[in-house]
């Protein structure tokens, strides 16, 4: 796909999300999935290998979201690149429903890992990426982790494993939108200057605008760095795309009324044409 593809299908997920959030009648958490629309549009769009038809095929690549609490961005690109239909899509947070709050592994429904206490999916992901180097596979392990996961020591201590396990088939991107549950991270636990702490634990660093199509595929796509595990820190806004959400961590976990779901879509309506 090309740019605008991405930012089309980008806009039909946050729509999606949307609608999904306000037809299960429920809080959902909305500012963390919405902050991470572009970097899965974009995954999904261009970087994932995987078939449709075959969600289980050998070869595919794996993608495993550690911020787990970011089920919204992560079904809406499922939704988005047909992976799954509309009547799963529309079943989230209601009864037997294989789509709840965090994600439940299912690979008929291409979600590779279950996930729900923050810092674990870095290390899966290692463990993935490890496997294949091992039996000498050739597909890529991608995973997705929020800043105020990276407070984890368990994230720290997988970020030493994967530069010393030298794999570079592992690709990491860090929703960096400088909120979390209870609050700015920066008060919480300041992280710093994050793409350095990467570099400095000889990772291949890539600190971008998580909302910038092209500088993702930019990242994404720059040329292999040998024995390099690869990080986009990847600058984004909580709630992004609808004005009273971004940035407002009131959004964090939120239920959206009729009133707020029309505002919202309205917006959204204005971006498409």
């Amino acid at each position: 796909m090309n740019y605008s593809d991405i930012e089309r299908m980008a806009l039909l997920m946050r729509q999606k999300i949307l609608e999904v959030s306000h037809h299960c009648n429920l809080s959902a958490h909305l500012g963390g999935g919405l902050s991470m629309v572009e970097i899965m549009a974009t995954l999904y769009a261009r970087q994932l290998r995987y078939d449709r038809t075959n969600p289980r095929w050998p070869e595919r690549d794996r993608f495993i979201l550690s911020k787990g609490h970011g089920v919204l961005g992560y079904f809406s690109a499922l939704r988005a690149a047909d992976i799954i239909d509309d009547a799963v899509y529309n079943t989230f947070q209601t009864n037997d429903s294989h789509l709840i709050a965090h994600p439940v592994m299912n690979m008929d429904l291409g979600i590779e890992s279950s996930n729900g206490s923050l810092g674990q999916g870095l290390s899966m992901a290692i463990g993935i990426a490890l496997a294949a180097k091992k039996k000498k596979q050739q597909f890529k392990t991608y995973v997705l982790l929020g800043d105020g996961e990276c407070n984890e020591g368990s994230v720290w201590e997988a970020i030493m494993s994967a530069a010393q396990l030298r794999l570079d088939n592992l690709v990491a991107m860090v929703d960096y939108n400088k909120l979390q549950s209870d609050g700015e991270a920066g008060q919480i636990m300041d992280l710093g200057d994050l793409a350095d702490k990467f570099r400095s634990f000889r990772w291949d660093v890539h600190e971008v605008d998580g909302h910038d199509i092209a500088q993702l595929v930019a990242a994404f796509e720059a040329p292999k760095v040998a024995d390099r595990p690869r990080v986009l820190v990847a600058h984004t806004v909580k709630g992004k795309g609808i004005s009273f959400m971004e940035n407002n961590n009131e959004w964090h976990h939120n239920r959206l009324t009729k009133t707020n779901y029309d505002l919202a879509l309205a917006e959204l309506s204005v971006m498409a044409d």
